[in-house]
């Protein structure tokens, strides 16, 4: 098996923040360097139906159990 075939990927959400009215977004950039620098990186939004971010989706490489990350065996 290739690496590609047997890495494991997680995810994280952050939902967009949005203003008191909710017609405006404030800057995130905070969140996304503290979600960057734990090795999270972007890959995708989910939008509200009628439009708009209501998510964004990131990923990073799964932590095997044997790397100290994980429950013990």
């Amino acid at each position: 098996m290739t690496q590609f075939e047997t890495e494991r990927w997680e995810y994280e959400t952050l939902r967009a923040p949005r203003g008191e009215t909710q017609k405006e977004s404030e800057d995130p950039k905070k969140e996304l360097n503290e979600l960057a620098a734990e090795g999270w990186r972007f890959v995708e939004t989910i939008d509200y139906s009628g439009g708009g971010t209501k998510y964004l989706v990131f990923e990073r490489a799964k932590q095997s159990a044997d790397d100290g990350e994980g429950p013990p065996s």
